[in-house]
């Protein structure tokens, strides 16, 4: 029967605002191994139906939807009457969630709508408001051991002391070095068994925590004189990726803008060092992750930028006007998700070309592999290649005039 539910939740799931494509879905095994793990787990009587539920990481609703249409910790309750959690009679505790991605918010939201579900969750930062009180958390496991480090210790300083962590993932992308995360943060962590290439981790009985958490990150970049802060999601940590050093040493010939962006931030290091080099020119550092955002925030705090960084979580530009900057840099992702995926890089690229103003400039660095040219000229402009080293290449697009 929950297969059955699940399986006709999914089928009407989809993953916009983010890249659909044919090969993208938006739920994997690891959803319903998590969801399946906790309904076993309440009917062994390890949980009870009380239970105060976070969910950490979900791509595109899959987890939280679930746990709203299999009932599991409100069998009796009104999965859409998102209750105050105190109130009587039996409603239904809303699931408290926190994604990181600004296109998962919005999924989760596009696809409850689409399957009428009108209340039962409340989306929040990784935080005491996402985590207090909570006594299950499900997470899909993240890609870096760096996000797993803040999310162990988000839980382990925030939940019910007797909190159950269940962190899934998919088998091939899991490693020892997660456990050992886990373990750092919790007494007892049990590996539960695999199923459809996916496994889940049980942790519990949280580790005293003591002092301030531990991100941001801060750490001097001396080949750069900059101060870089970093949340444990942001791609690279405090370190300097190989694209955007490149990208960097084209920074004396890029135009000194009246306003330019920083497309896909990061911690915000093309922002502030083109800041620092154009005092004149207002800066927008935006990116779809939070943790980015957050990150890019205080590394222009940190370097003493702030009154000319305005650091902005957005999905592709989308709340900037036409037409309102004169230059953007971009260093796209080559991945959407575990896949492989181009679609991530061109919309961002079709977002530049409405953002920018005519005569406005796009400076891409991108593996040159990708071949990004064809779209940079059609969605742009009249492309150029300024630089390129063994992986990477870099371009200057110049926005053509309407009607041109």
């Amino acid at each position: 029967m929950a297969d059955n539910t699940l399986d006709s939740l999914f089928s009407r799931m989809g993953r916009f605002p983010d890249v659909e494509a044919a090969n993208l879905q938006a739920w994997d095994a690891t959803d319903k191994l998590l969801l399946d793990t906790a309904a076993d787990l309440l009917a062994a009587g390890t949980l009870h139906p009380g239970s105060r539920i976070a969910v950490v990481g979900d791509r595109y609703g899959a987890l939280t939807l679930g746990a709203l249409a299999l009932g599991v910790f409100n069998p009796d309750a009104d999965p859409d009457a998102g209750a105050d959690p105190d109130a009587a009679g039996g409603r239904a505790r809303p699931v408290r969630v926190h994604q990181d991605l600004i296109t998962g918010e919005r999924a989760l939201r596009h696809n409850a709508a689409k399957l009428g579900v009108t209340g039962g969750f409340e989306q929040h930062p990784l935080g005491p408001e996402l985590l207090s009180g909570a006594t299950v958390v499900l997470l899909q496991l993240p890609k870096s051991l760096a996000e797993l480090d803040e999310i162990a210790d988000a839980v382990a300083r925030h939940a019910d002391p007797g909190v159950v962590l269940l962190a899934g993932g998919r088998v091939k992308h899991m490693s020892l070095g997660m456990n050992a995360v886990l373990e750092r943060h919790f007494r007892e962590v049990q590996p539960q068994h695999a199923r459809q290439k996916s496994r889940v981790l049980l942790a519990r009985r949280p580790q005293p925590t003591t002092g301030a958490p531990p991100f941001p990150v801060t750490e001097v970049n001396a080949e750069l004189g900059l101060t870089v802060c970093a949340r444990g999601a942001v791609f690279a940590g405090t370190g300097l990726d190989i694209g955007t050093r490149f990208l960097l040493e084209f920074l004396p010939r890029m135009p000194q803008a009246r306003h330019a962006i920083d497309l896909g931030c990061g911690t915000g290091i093309l922002a502030a060092m083109y800041a620092r080099s154009n005092p004149g020119s207002r800066v927008t550092a935006t990116d779809q992750s939070a943790a980015a955002v957050d990150s890019a925030r205080a590394t222009s705090e940190a370097n003493g930028l702030a009154g000319q960084i305005e650091a902005l979580q957005d999905d592709a530009m989308g709340s900037l006007p036409d037409a309102s900057a004169d230059l953007i840099l971009l260093n796209p992702p080559f991945h959407v998700g575990a896949a492989v995926h181009a679609g991530a890089g061109v919309k961002l690229i079709e977002a530049a070309g409405r953002v920018l103003a005519p005569g406005g400039e796009l400076w891409t660095v991108f593996n040159s592999h990708l071949q990004y040219q064809p779209a940079l000229q059609r969605l742009i402009g009249p492309t150029r290649e300024v630089g390129r080293n063994p992986k990477f290449t870099v371009t200057a697009s110049t926005r053509k005039s309407s009607g041109v």
